[in-house]
């Protein structure tokens, strides 16, 4: 993409609603605009990125042996009066009514559609294990929206649910989920500690949130240094292996790590004082195993090996994809700009003209952006004329992984300068050398 042609509405000046980092970037860099309270416009640069998120999501939860499907944003009152939701979910569910009167309500959540999907159609135990997802957008009617995408009304978001026939079945799933997210986390660049937390309104004995670590969290966590260590790394897993998933879930839970909510503190106490870590957390995601509660309370029930009608064991997964995006801000920026891990950067480099207009600049540059594109990569060439200044402030704002700079007096010489945003540290190759350094880095991307 060339600069010059796209739309990248950056701001000079922090707006004055913006609290948090994420916030403040995600409006200065052009990547949203608030619509309303809570309610934001996806700009291109903004949505780039949510298509990367969601596409790492995608390609972990098929991994894992998910089936993605779509659901709508609205759903019937009725469904959710059947589950016994419908008045205890609160003020934060927006409840429409439709021209002919029938109570509607726009999603928070999608237990009760996805239980009566499976019931129209699942009628044996032969049909299972079975486990739908789908991303979608949901919306729940926060008091004070706040924080931009971190803490909005309007989110988008992964959510998962599993239909097995007995309990070990839907733990093995839980575990399968918790594999499925930590390869997801870190392919994002996060580190995202698996930590006991509330079931709140969607219930459940089983429940993971997935926080990451950050000064502007919403949660107090507790958690043993040991936790932080742990990575997920380039590992295979059979999720078919019971054994195999439910190693993952003892090395990443067993250390002490709890939300504000589940803390105890004669637990906590038993871990080394100099190993005891008090901190604030982003939740980016949850895992529930809930057993019969929606099947029970809809009929969802399937015909086992002796021919008894039995309920299904059930749990549902999430991912906030919008959030994510504010998330990894928040880990990974500076006081320039955004800081973008390779897995999600909007575009894999910059490729800055210091002096547009000069032949040769303009030439090599070209040259730069073709190769780079032939290579399947997508380079964003600044090709404005704007001062030098300025184009660099433009490129540490978005935060782009990789800069390659392009002037007369480096031409002279045969080479280019290749930056990395993350470490400031630069250089000199020629260009074609500077275009297989990139093409390296992002091959096993």
């Amino acid at each position: 993409m060339r600069l010059s042609r796209y739309f990248l509405p950056v701001l000079k000046e922090t707006p004055a609603e913006a609290q948090i980092a994420s916030h403040r970037l995600m409006l200065r860099a052009g990547m949203i605009k608030q619509s309303a309270a809570g309610i934001y416009s996806w700009l291109p640069l903004g949505f780039k990125v949510l298509k990367k998120i969601e596409n790492i999501v995608h390609e972990e939860q098929q991994r894992a042996g998910h089936i993605p499907m779509l659901m709508p944003t609205l759903q019937s009152a009725d469904l959710w009066r059947e589950s016994g939701r419908y008045d205890d979910y609160g003020e934060e569910m927006l409840r429409i009514t439709d021209r002919h009167g029938r109570d509607m309500l726009y999603g928070p959540t999608n237990e009760e559609l996805i239980t009566d999907i499976f019931r129209s159609y699942v009628g044996s135990y032969k049909d299972l294990p079975l486990t739908l997802y789908h991303i979608q957008w949901k919306f729940r009617d926060e008091i004070r929206p706040r924080f931009g995408v971190m803490r909005g009304r309007e989110f988008y978001m992964k959510d998962g649910y599993n239909f097995d026939l007995t309990k070990e079945d839907a733990l093995h799933a839980y575990n399968r989920h918790l594999v499925s997210y930590l390869r997801s986390y870190e392919r994002m660049g996060l580190q995202a500690i698996p930590m006991r937390a509330d079931g709140g309104p969607i219930g459940g004995d089983y429940t993971h949130e997935f926080l990451v670590l950050a000064e502007t969290g919403e949660s107090e966590v507790f958690y043993d240094s040991e936790v932080t260590d742990l990575t997920f790394g380039d590992r295979e897993i059979d999720y078919d292996n019971v054994e195999q998933c439910q190693g993952v879930l003892e090395e990443f839970t067993s250390r002490y790590a709890r939300t504000d909510e589940t803390h105890e503190e004669a637990l906590f106490n038993e871990v080394p004082e100099e190993r005891r870590r008090t901190a604030r957390g982003i939740e980016v995601g949850q895992i529930f195993y809930f057993g019969t509660k929606y099947s029970e309370a809809m009929n969802a029930t399937v015909v086992n090996d002796k021919q008894e009608r039995v309920p299904v064991h059930m749990g549902s997964h999430g991912i906030g994809v919008s959030r994510l995006l504010g998330a990894i801000i928040e880990a990974s920026h500076d006081d320039k700009g955004i800081i973008w891990p390779e897995g999600v950067t909007p575009f894999h480099v910059g490729i800055v003209n210091l002096k547009q207009g000069d032949d040769e600049a303009d030439a090599a540059c070209e040259a730069l952006y073709k190769s780079l594109t032939a290579l399947g990569l997508d380079p964003l060439y600044d090709d404005r004329k704007e001062r030098a200044g300025g184009k660099f402030a433009t490129m540490d704002l978005i935060g782009l992984p990789w800069r390659i700079t392009v002037g007369p007096r480096g031409l002279k010489n045969g080479v280019v300068e290749l930056t990395c945003r993350k470490t400031g540290e630069s250089e000199e190759l020629s260009p074609e050398l500077a275009v297989q350094k990139v093409a390296e880095i992002y091959a096993g991307i």
